[in-house]
């Protein structure tokens, strides 16, 4: 069975962008499902089969920490690895983010080198 990623942003302009990065990274998922916002990734999570997660920092209604937060408390939903995708990669956010769960973080503008890179080890 192939493995399932979940793209969470608000903007589905990156989620087609962060989709077409992981096909260009060699990164074969049978299933890619997306959310707009941290309240949306929270609900796939718990109906979706889903092995990694791939989320934005600033979102509205539930941004990227809160979702951390929230996934944490979660038992069934609570070991799936996130990895942050955002412009914010300062120490003191994603330092935060690792610190509630998220097992790395990818800069935008990315590279799909710098996409398997980060996701390889978690996979």
């Amino acid at each position: 069975m192939g493995k399932n990623v979940l793209i969470v942003d608000d903007s589905s302009t990156m989620r087609k962008i962060v989709t077409r990065c992981l096909r260009q990274a060699g990164l074969d998922f049978e299933n890619i499902f997306e959310a707009g916002d941290g309240q949306e990734a929270l609900q796939t999570l718990q109906k979706e089969t889903v092995h990694l997660v791939l989320s934005d920092i600033n979102m509205p209604n539930m941004d990227g920490l809160s979702f951390l937060r929230a996934k944490k408390e979660i038992e069934a939903i609570k070991n799936i690895p996130v990895v942050m995708i955002s412009t914010e990669t300062g120490d003191d956010i994603i330092g935060e983010a690792k610190a509630l769960g998220a097992r790395g973080s990818i800069k935008k503008p990315f590279t799909p080198d710098a996409v398997n890179e980060t996701l390889k080890p978690l996979l």
